[in-house]
């Protein structure tokens, strides 16, 4: 058989929603057009969201015409304008979009080499690890906002620290991990709790609210930190793919295609640590995120793997989204974002248990 027809032979295989595109290197790249049309929609309103939320004011009469804002970042506008649009909206509206995309990915990692839909961040535990982190440097050193930012930084990494010792012996197993980062994050919820009961109350106020997501006190300077965790670890993402998606027919299945399953996990824990303990050491944490963008971009795509790309355009969209409505549902009053993620994830885990329960019954 000659080259061209065993290469036809092999794109009759593929489903029409697939294209292969030659590269330089002679090899060829396989193309999901639906799921390249989906991300590509998620883009699409990820930036017009992005775009309204510059324009809404959270007070009475704030709100601003787009071409004011236009002129905001132009500089045809008045200092005032350019403060609340550049030093007020800008940083919350570009840090949800960064730090949507790193949690989803984070998200992606833990529940493809888990194989389980339960696997994110949120309910292994680093996100209430981040969370004991920072309320040590407020409540304990007194350390501030500023200290809670490194606490939260060190709190996410022990706590991976100590899940890999305790549950990945011998390399991953989904139940496992899950099971022992649940009962980790149980664990620091409670020494949250306590932390916060024998705080002073002014000071318990501010690090609950921390505790919730903290975007009304973002400045310009916090878009940098996600900016780069996701520009650095995205690359080194892209780079471990091929292994990791081994790992969705299981450990066994990877090693037996040569590869190096343990330290391949080490590798991919640490980044996913990294995308979500740089998000909440700026933000505070954000619940659900990592947990439904990854799932919502499967669905949506309709991939038999997590999309990566997919799910963190997914991230992205939840989170700016959920932002806009946590500044505008109540105004002038400003929600924290995390309740608006919890009340999202409380409404997926909701419909999980329902589908779930429904293939049960079939």
């Amino acid at each position: 058989m000659t080259t061209s027809s065993r290469d036809h032979t092999e794109l009759e295989i593929w489903p029409p929603r697939f294209r292969f595109v030659s590269t330089r290197g002679g090899g060829r790249l396989r193309v999901d057009l639906r799921t390249v049309l989906v991300t590509v929609v998620l883009l699409v309103v990820t930036a017009a969201v992005s775009v309204w939320s510059l324009t809404i004011g959270s007070a009475e009469g704030a709100n601003l015409p787009l071409d004011r804002v236009v002129g905001a970042f132009t500089g045809s506008e008045s200092d005032m304008i350019q403060r609340i649009v550049v030093e007020g909206r800008l940083p919350r509206v570009a840090v949800a979009v960064f730090g949507g995309a790193c949690l989803a990915l984070s998200g992606a990692i833990f529940q493809t080499v888990t194989r389980n839909p339960l696997g994110s961040p949120d309910i292994i535990g680093f996100t209430s690890g981040a969370n004991t982190g920072a309320l040590v440097a407020m409540l304990v050193l007194n350390l501030g906002y500023a200290g809670a930012t490194i606490g939260s930084l060190v709190g996410g990494l022990l706590t991976g620290v100590v899940i890999y010792l305790l549950a990945m012996r011998g390399g991953i197993e989904g139940t496992r991990l899950i099971v022992v980062g649940i009962g980790v994050s149980a664990m620091l919820v409670a020494f949250n709790g306590f932390l916060l009961a024998r705080a002073k109350v002014e000071n318990a106020v501010s690090a609950a609210a921390w505790g919730q997501g903290i975007f009304s006190q973002l400045k310009f300077e916090d878009i940098l930190p996600v900016a780069v965790a996701l520009l650095l670890l995205a690359p080194a993402l892209a780079v471990l793919a091929p292994g990791m998606r081994m790992f969705e027919l299981g450990p066994d299945s990877a090693r037996s295609k040569g590869v190096d399953t343990e330290r391949l996990q080490l590798l991919l824990l640490l980044v996913a640590v990294g995308f979500v303990a740089i998000v909440t050491a700026v933000a505070g944490p954000v619940a659900f995120i990592a947990l439904i963008a990854p799932q919502v971009a499967m669905r949506l795509s309709r991939s038999p793997g997590i999309p990566l790309v997919t799910s963190a355009a997914v991230g992205a969209t939840l989170l700016v989204i959920s932002d806009v409505i946590a500044r505008s549902l109540l105004a002038p009053v400003q929600l924290p974002v995390g309740v608006v993620t919890t009340a999202l994830g409380g409404v997926y885990l909701l419909g999980l248990l329902i589908a779930q329960s429904r293939k049960a019954s079939v």
